[in-house]
């Protein structure tokens, strides 16, 4: 039995129309035709909301048949889709995270007075910086990028910071008196920190949105 069989049947047996299915999935009565006509096919999430709501194991949807190889296959590739284009996104988040960082270290060395490059520091360092690790830290969180893995990116948020600091500030100091200062490890903390609390706050975005759509 195909996918589309096995939806409209399990609606049918629930005694529910396709416009009550369609509303309580958020979508137009054409969509549900189509899905158990097999012209389009729902995606993994909607297969769960349909479980749920016909009161039907999601087993006994999913269960592979041969004549459900075009719908797993069509899963499968769905799924790669959707792994592919999270990869992107978060390379062009740690991409506009390195072109911010990089970008600000240019404009302190080569386009600033050495008067007004303590308040650059300053600004740099306990705004820009801190407001850029958040942000990007919670765009990761909201999305699950990495995974469990994403609570480590912190550490690499915080190092950055640190040598952010020991590439501005410091290295500047260190110019001046002409003598060698050793990297402030407690950056790393402070950014590590910032950095957990973006992805703190990007995980509760992302559970409140899971729980307003169940």
């Amino acid at each position: 039995m195909d996918i589309g069989t096995k939806i409209k049947n399990a609606r049918i047996s629930a005694n529910l129309t396709q416009e009550q299915v369609a509303e309580a999935l958020d979508v137009s009565r054409q969509t549900i035709s189509n899905w158990e006509n097999e012209k389009t096919y729902p995606d993994i999430v909607s297969v769960v909301k349909m479980s749920n709501l016909y009161n039907i194991s999601l087993d006994h949807l999913l269960k592979e048949e041969k004549p459900m190889s075009n719908y797993l296959n069509y899963l499968d590739e769905s799924t790669n889709t959707v792994k592919s284009k999270n990869k992107l996104s978060m390379l062009i988040l740690f991409v506009t995270y390195l072109g911010i960082w990089a970008v600000s270290l240019i404009v302190f060395w080569f386009f600033i007075n050495s008067s007004d490059a303590m308040g650059y520091s300053i600004m740099y360092l306990w705004v820009l910086l801190p407001v850029t690790t958040f942000v990007i830290s919670l765009l990761i969180g909201k999305n699950n990028y990495m995974g469990k893995w994403k609570w480590g990116s912190s550490i690499a948020f915080g190092i950055m910071y640190m040598l952010a600091e020991y590439a501005t500030f410091s290295a500047a100091n260190m110019i001046t008196f002409d003598k060698i200062n050793v990297p402030q490890f407690a950056m790393i903390l402070i950014g590590a920190i910032i950095s957990q609390v973006g992805l703190v706050v990007g995980a509760l975005m992302r559970y409140t949105e899971f729980k307003n759509t169940k």
